[in-house]
């Protein structure tokens, strides 16, 4: 993928995505090929604003370009700013992705720049035949299926392996400790705000255990954190899926990071399965993983089901902050999605299993 550091193709704003500008990105990607016009699809606003373009070009390119930008909500930049969450994606795309054999977006270029942001530009999955998730979805115990040997794919190839203390190391480098830190200064009162407004969706059972865990969040986080490394995605909700056919992909990489793989399946499953198909499935979904790993060389730990429950706290933190926060998600979904966590948490008994 070509990349690009300056500011040339950096862009602030959607008005900032002209015909010169996209004929710098084709330059990079296809030298000689002409734009020829660049119409505006749709604009979305999260924890980046997001903008879907038609590109009228004589490239053997995407036509279709999802781009993103600084988010348009002070908010949401005021969340990502210090972690750096857009700018991980961006170094993500350069210098990790082209050597994982996991199904993603293709990745036209990618610039940022400390102090004036950034620009990513993928190819959208819809031009080439494929279907976005969206956040609230629940999909099938068969998709988790194919989602959890998706996981095991992106987990096995650096399962332990030295470069995550070597070339990756940034990956749990000094941006994902702040991000950590901001976290745990800021949990119990996200968490105690977040639980306000889930109002019914949160049994009050997990109240007192769930902050509990959000003063521990320092010793959580180290629990959670020691079992083996890989690279996690960590945002594996059915809004970062895609599927071409039934086979799934992985949209958002922003936070991306060394971890315990089966976090990652815990969160697919939380979020991205109803309480009743993921209660009826998910010990046979689990096995599953620790059976792709297997057959890829990979000997997943004794106690895989025991980390998963303990993995689902972070799925349920995640949500609650997501509701507490505001303006990330809409507010229908996030109750929804911090309905099915909380069920999970519940009735695996999560937050004890993590003090065990």
């Amino acid at each position: 993928m070509p990349t690009e550091t300056t500011s040339t193709l950096l862009a602030r704003t959607p008005r900032d995505l002209t015909v010169a500008w996209a004929q710098r990105v084709v330059d990079r990607a296809a030298p000689g090929e002409r734009v020829r016009g660049v119409a505006t699809l749709g604009v979305d606003v999260g924890t980046t604003t997001r903008v879907r373009l038609e590109v009228d070009h004589d490239a053997a390119l995407p036509r279709r370009w999802f781009v993103k930008l600084p988010s348009g909500s002070w908010k949401a930049r005021a969340i990502t700013a210090l972690p750096r969450l857009p700018q991980t994606e961006v170094r993500f795309y350069r210098e990790v992705a082209p050597a994982l054999p996991v199904a993603r977006p293709r990745a036209l270029a990618a610039a940022s720049h400390l102090g004036r942001g950034f620009t990513l530009v993928l190819g959208d999955v819809d031009d080439e035949g494929a279907r976005a998730g969206r956040p609230g979805d629940a999909i099938t115990p068969a998709q988790a299926g194919e989602v959890i040997d998706l996981l095991a794919g992106l987990h096995a190839p650096l399962w332990e392996d030295p470069r995550l203390g070597g070339d990756l190391a940034w990956l749990a480098g000094p941006v994902r400790r702040l991000e950590d830190a901001l976290g745990t200064a800021l949990a119990v009162p996200l968490m105690r705000r977040g639980l306000a407004r889930a109002g019914p969706a949160v049994p009050p059972g997990l109240h007192a255990p769930a902050l509990r865990y959000a003063r521990r969040r320092r010793q959580a986080m180290e629990r959670l954190a020691a079992g083996p490394r890989t690279l996690v995605h960590h945002d594996t909700h059915a809004g970062n899926l895609f599927w071409r056919g039934g086979a799934p992909g992985l949209l958002d990489w922003q936070l991306v990071r060394t971890g315990e793989g089966v976090g990652d399946v815990a969160y697919l499953l939380a979020t991205a399965l109803l309480p009743e198909d993921r209660r009826a499935a998910e010990q046979a979904l689990v096995a599953r993983y620790g059976a792709a790993l297997a057959a890829r060389g990979v000997a997943p730990p004794r106690d895989l089901f025991e980390r998963y429950r303990a993995h689902l706290t972070y799925a349920f933190e995640a949500m609650v902050v997501t509701l507490a926060v505001g303006g990330l998600m809409k507010d229908p979904v996030a109750h929804e999605l911090v309905r099915r966590t909380g069920r999970a948490v519940l009735e695996l008994e999560a937050f004890e299993s993590l003090r065990r």
